[in-house]
Protein backbone atom coordinates (compact mmCIF):
# COMPACT_ATOMS: atom_id res chain seq x y z
CA UNK A 1 0.00 0.00 0.00
CA UNK A 2 2.95 2.68 1.01
CA UNK A 3 4.59 1.58 -2.62
CA UNK A 4 0.72 2.57 -4.36
CA UNK A 5 0.44 5.79 -2.26
CA UNK A 6 3.90 6.84 -3.27
CA UNK A 7 4.44 6.17 -7.17
CA UNK A 8 2.47 8.90 -8.19
CA UNK A 9 4.89 10.87 -7.12
CA UNK A 10 7.82 8.82 -8.40
CA UNK A 11 6.26 8.27 -11.33
CA UNK A 12 6.02 12.37 -12.23
CA UNK A 13 9.85 12.56 -10.29
CA UNK A 14 11.35 10.40 -13.07
CA UNK A 15 9.32 11.55 -16.17
CA UNK A 16 10.12 15.21 -15.11
CA UNK A 17 13.35 15.15 -13.44
CA UNK A 18 15.25 12.30 -13.85
CA UNK A 19 15.30 11.39 -16.66
CA UNK A 20 16.10 14.42 -18.63
CA UNK A 21 19.03 14.64 -16.08
CA UNK A 22 20.35 10.98 -17.44
CA UNK A 23 19.22 11.55 -20.80
CA UNK A 24 21.21 15.10 -20.69
CA UNK A 25 24.60 13.20 -19.07
CA UNK A 26 24.19 10.73 -22.29
CA UNK A 27 23.91 12.99 -24.83
CA UNK A 28 27.21 14.86 -23.46
CA UNK A 29 29.13 12.31 -24.25
CA UNK A 30 28.08 12.30 -27.83
CA UNK A 31 28.35 14.56 -30.85
CA UNK A 32 24.76 15.23 -31.37
CA UNK A 33 23.35 17.10 -34.15
CA UNK A 34 20.47 18.46 -33.49
CA UNK A 35 17.99 18.05 -36.64
CA UNK A 36 17.92 14.60 -36.09
CA UNK A 37 19.55 13.49 -32.29
CA UNK A 38 22.03 11.66 -33.98
CA UNK A 39 25.82 11.13 -33.95
CA UNK A 40 28.65 9.17 -33.08
CA UNK A 41 30.32 8.54 -29.53
CA UNK A 42 33.30 10.83 -27.97
CA UNK A 43 33.43 9.96 -24.47
CA UNK A 44 34.60 13.00 -22.64
CA UNK A 45 36.26 15.15 -25.74
CA UNK A 46 33.09 17.50 -25.07
CA UNK A 47 33.80 18.00 -21.54
CA UNK A 48 37.82 18.93 -22.38
CA UNK A 49 36.52 20.74 -25.38
CA UNK A 50 33.94 22.84 -22.94
CA UNK A 51 37.00 22.89 -20.17
CA UNK A 52 39.70 24.55 -22.65
CA UNK A 53 36.90 27.04 -24.80
CA UNK A 54 36.99 30.32 -24.41
CA UNK A 55 33.39 31.27 -24.78
CA UNK A 56 32.69 28.37 -21.78
CA UNK A 57 34.71 30.87 -19.72
CA UNK A 58 33.92 34.06 -20.98
CA UNK A 59 29.84 32.96 -20.90
CA UNK A 60 30.93 32.07 -17.02
CA UNK A 61 32.57 35.32 -16.19
CA UNK A 62 29.35 36.96 -18.06
CA UNK A 63 27.03 34.87 -15.95
CA UNK A 64 28.66 35.93 -12.62
CA UNK A 65 28.99 39.46 -13.46
CA UNK A 66 24.93 39.40 -14.24
CA UNK A 67 24.12 37.55 -11.30
CA UNK A 68 26.24 39.55 -8.40
CA UNK A 69 25.09 42.55 -9.93
CA UNK A 70 21.20 42.02 -10.23
CA UNK A 71 21.08 40.03 -7.10
CA UNK A 72 23.04 43.18 -5.17
CA UNK A 73 20.22 45.52 -6.51
CA UNK A 74 17.99 43.16 -5.12
CA UNK A 75 18.91 42.57 -1.92
CA UNK A 76 19.14 46.35 -1.53
CA UNK A 77 16.57 47.24 -2.48
CA UNK A 78 13.87 45.11 -1.72
CA UNK A 79 15.38 45.10 1.97
CA UNK A 80 14.78 49.39 1.88
CA UNK A 81 11.67 48.76 0.38
CA UNK A 82 10.56 46.25 2.89
CA UNK A 83 11.47 48.40 5.74
CA UNK A 84 9.06 51.24 4.25
CA UNK A 85 6.14 48.97 3.91
CA UNK A 86 6.81 47.72 7.70
CA UNK A 87 6.11 51.21 8.51
CA UNK A 88 1.93 52.40 9.51
CA UNK A 89 1.36 55.01 6.50
CA UNK A 90 -2.08 55.44 4.58
CA UNK A 91 -2.44 53.11 1.71
CA UNK A 92 0.09 50.54 3.12
CA UNK A 93 -1.93 47.91 1.91
CA UNK A 94 -2.17 49.66 -0.98
CA UNK A 95 1.60 49.82 -1.61
CA UNK A 96 1.94 46.18 -0.46
CA UNK A 97 0.41 45.23 -3.27
CA UNK A 98 1.54 47.59 -6.40
CA UNK A 99 4.65 46.54 -5.08
CA UNK A 100 4.66 43.11 -5.87
CA UNK A 101 3.45 44.13 -9.70
CA UNK A 102 6.60 43.78 -11.33
CA UNK A 103 7.21 39.87 -10.11
CA UNK A 104 3.88 39.16 -11.15
CA UNK A 105 3.62 40.86 -15.01
CA UNK A 106 4.80 38.25 -17.76
CA UNK A 107 8.44 38.20 -18.62
CA UNK A 108 7.65 39.16 -22.09
CA UNK A 109 5.45 41.84 -21.51
CA UNK A 110 8.22 43.54 -19.01
CA UNK A 111 11.09 43.11 -21.34
CA UNK A 112 8.35 44.91 -24.22
CA UNK A 113 8.12 47.53 -21.79
CA UNK A 114 11.63 48.64 -21.28
CA UNK A 115 12.82 47.58 -24.58
CA UNK A 116 10.57 50.74 -25.91
CA UNK A 117 11.88 52.56 -22.63
CA UNK A 118 15.64 52.22 -23.80
CA UNK A 119 14.78 52.61 -27.37
CA UNK A 120 17.34 55.12 -28.39
CA UNK A 121 14.92 57.04 -30.58
CA UNK A 122 11.56 57.44 -28.97
CA UNK A 123 12.70 56.15 -25.41
CA UNK A 124 11.37 57.73 -22.36
CA UNK A 125 15.19 57.37 -20.73
CA UNK A 126 17.14 58.80 -23.56
CA UNK A 127 14.38 61.95 -23.61
CA UNK A 128 14.72 62.11 -19.84
CA UNK A 129 18.79 62.55 -19.83
CA UNK A 130 18.26 65.11 -22.94
CA UNK A 131 15.86 67.29 -21.65
CA UNK A 132 17.51 67.37 -18.32
CA UNK A 133 20.91 68.38 -19.78
CA UNK A 134 22.69 64.83 -18.08
CA UNK A 135 23.43 63.81 -21.73
CA UNK A 136 24.17 65.71 -25.37
CA UNK A 137 22.45 62.52 -27.34
CA UNK A 138 20.77 59.23 -27.02
CA UNK A 139 22.43 56.73 -25.16
CA UNK A 140 22.78 53.39 -26.83
CA UNK A 141 21.19 51.10 -24.07
CA UNK A 142 21.10 47.57 -25.64
CA UNK A 143 23.58 48.38 -28.42
CA UNK A 144 26.93 48.81 -26.56
CA UNK A 145 28.45 47.88 -23.66
CA UNK A 146 28.69 48.40 -20.76
CA UNK A 147 25.32 49.92 -21.27
CA UNK A 148 23.78 46.76 -22.29
CA UNK A 149 25.02 44.58 -19.16
CA UNK A 150 24.09 47.43 -16.53
CA UNK A 151 20.79 47.78 -18.46
CA UNK A 152 20.13 44.06 -17.87
CA UNK A 153 21.02 44.22 -14.38
CA UNK A 154 18.92 46.74 -13.51
CA UNK A 155 15.89 44.99 -15.76
CA UNK A 156 16.68 41.88 -13.15
CA UNK A 157 16.82 43.39 -10.41
CA UNK A 158 13.53 45.64 -11.12
CA UNK A 159 11.79 42.18 -12.01
CA UNK A 160 12.41 40.08 -9.16
CA UNK A 161 13.60 42.46 -6.08
CA UNK A 162 9.36 42.37 -5.02
CA UNK A 163 10.40 38.31 -4.00
CA UNK A 164 12.96 40.10 -1.17
CA UNK A 165 10.22 42.46 0.06
CA UNK A 166 7.80 39.40 0.13
CA UNK A 167 10.43 37.59 2.18
CA UNK A 168 12.14 40.37 4.52
CA UNK A 169 8.60 42.08 5.42
CA UNK A 170 7.46 38.62 6.72
CA UNK A 171 10.64 38.48 9.02
CA UNK A 172 10.29 42.08 10.05
CA UNK A 173 6.23 41.39 11.03
CA UNK A 174 8.07 38.92 14.00
CA UNK A 175 10.39 40.79 15.31
CA UNK A 176 9.74 41.62 19.02
CA UNK A 177 9.01 45.76 19.54
CA UNK A 178 10.53 45.04 23.05
CA UNK A 179 13.96 44.51 20.97
CA UNK A 180 13.52 48.14 19.98
CA UNK A 181 12.15 49.86 22.70
CA UNK A 182 15.14 48.50 24.57
CA UNK A 183 17.61 50.06 21.97
CA UNK A 184 15.55 53.41 22.23
CA UNK A 185 16.45 53.45 25.59
CA UNK A 186 20.06 52.92 25.41
CA UNK A 187 19.81 55.65 23.15
CA UNK A 188 20.19 53.97 19.82
CA UNK A 189 19.08 55.94 16.88
CA UNK A 190 16.85 54.74 14.00
CA UNK A 191 20.89 53.89 11.70
CA UNK A 192 22.08 51.50 15.17
CA UNK A 193 18.94 49.72 15.65
CA UNK A 194 19.22 48.77 12.14
CA UNK A 195 22.54 47.51 12.40
CA UNK A 196 21.91 46.35 15.70
CA UNK A 197 18.51 44.81 15.74
CA UNK A 198 17.11 45.13 12.50
CA UNK A 199 20.36 43.03 10.25
CA UNK A 200 20.89 40.32 12.76
CA UNK A 201 17.10 39.37 12.98
CA UNK A 202 16.63 39.63 9.32
CA UNK A 203 20.60 37.41 8.84
CA UNK A 204 18.89 33.82 8.43
CA UNK A 205 16.22 34.89 6.15
CA UNK A 206 18.91 36.86 4.14
CA UNK A 207 20.99 33.87 3.62
CA UNK A 208 18.06 31.85 2.23
CA UNK A 209 17.28 34.48 0.03
CA UNK A 210 21.05 34.73 -1.32
CA UNK A 211 21.36 30.95 -2.03
CA UNK A 212 17.82 30.79 -3.83
CA UNK A 213 18.01 34.13 -5.95
CA UNK A 214 21.80 32.87 -6.78
CA UNK A 215 20.55 29.99 -7.96
CA UNK A 216 17.47 31.47 -10.23
CA UNK A 217 19.89 34.14 -11.37
CA UNK A 218 22.41 32.09 -11.96
CA UNK A 219 20.32 30.33 -14.72
CA UNK A 220 17.95 32.94 -16.14
CA UNK A 221 17.35 33.06 -20.03
CA UNK A 222 14.14 34.76 -20.93
CA UNK A 223 14.96 38.17 -19.91
CA UNK A 224 18.92 38.45 -21.27
CA UNK A 225 17.82 36.67 -24.18
CA UNK A 226 14.51 38.85 -24.99
CA UNK A 227 16.14 42.01 -24.18
CA UNK A 228 19.78 41.85 -25.68
CA UNK A 229 19.47 37.71 -27.17
CA UNK A 230 23.49 37.72 -25.48
CA UNK A 231 24.66 41.19 -27.69
CA UNK A 232 26.17 43.26 -28.81
CA UNK A 233 28.23 40.50 -30.22
CA UNK A 234 28.78 38.02 -27.02
CA UNK A 235 29.19 40.92 -24.27
CA UNK A 236 25.66 39.80 -22.27
CA UNK A 237 25.88 35.83 -23.43
CA UNK A 238 25.45 34.18 -19.84
CA UNK A 239 25.64 29.91 -19.47
CA UNK A 240 21.75 29.68 -20.62
CA UNK A 241 22.13 31.99 -23.65
CA UNK A 242 25.31 29.64 -25.04
CA UNK A 243 23.33 26.42 -23.93
CA UNK A 244 20.71 27.48 -26.48
CA UNK A 245 23.07 28.90 -29.12
CA UNK A 246 25.15 25.73 -28.81
CA UNK A 247 21.85 23.53 -28.85
CA UNK A 248 19.69 25.45 -31.40
CA UNK A 249 22.50 27.99 -33.43
CA UNK A 250 24.98 25.24 -33.82
CA UNK A 251 22.88 22.23 -33.65
CA UNK A 252 25.62 21.06 -31.64
CA UNK A 253 23.17 19.34 -28.93
CA UNK A 254 25.98 17.05 -27.51
CA UNK A 255 27.89 19.84 -26.67
CA UNK A 256 24.94 21.98 -25.42
CA UNK A 257 23.96 19.37 -22.76
CA UNK A 258 27.51 19.36 -22.08
CA UNK A 259 27.78 22.68 -21.13
CA UNK A 260 24.07 22.07 -19.50
CA UNK A 261 25.69 19.92 -17.43
CA UNK A 262 28.73 22.50 -16.45
CA UNK A 263 25.71 24.54 -15.63
CA UNK A 264 24.06 22.20 -12.95
CA UNK A 265 27.49 21.36 -11.24
CA UNK A 266 27.80 25.31 -10.39
CA UNK A 267 24.29 25.49 -9.16
CA UNK A 268 25.02 22.28 -7.05
CA UNK A 269 27.08 23.84 -4.53
CA UNK A 270 24.88 26.66 -3.92
CA UNK A 271 21.75 23.62 -3.73
CA UNK A 272 24.16 21.73 -1.36
CA UNK A 273 24.75 24.75 0.43
CA UNK A 274 21.02 25.30 1.06
CA UNK A 275 19.46 22.32 1.53
CA UNK A 276 22.09 22.37 4.69
CA UNK A 277 21.00 25.50 5.75
CA UNK A 278 17.70 24.48 5.76
CA UNK A 279 18.91 20.85 7.63
CA UNK A 280 20.11 22.77 10.66
CA UNK A 281 17.15 25.59 10.73
CA UNK A 282 15.22 22.09 11.10
CA UNK A 283 17.53 20.92 13.68
CA UNK A 284 17.57 24.10 15.46
CA UNK A 285 13.78 24.07 15.63
CA UNK A 286 13.44 20.55 16.66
Amino acid sequence: MGALLIAPTVLIFVVVIAYPLVYAIYLSFFSIYTPTLSGPWVGLENYRVMLKSGEFWGGLGTTIVWTVGTLTLQIVFGVAMALLLNLNFYFRALARSLVLFPYFVSTVVAVLVWRWMFNDVYGILNRALVVSGLSDMPLDWLGSMPNAMISIILVGAWKYFPFVVIAVLARLQTIPDELYEAARIDGAGPFSRFLDVTLPQLADVLVVIVLLRTIWDFKEFDLIYLLTGGGPVSATETLPLLVYQQAFGMNAMGRASTYAIGIMLVLLIFMILYLNRTRRERGTAA
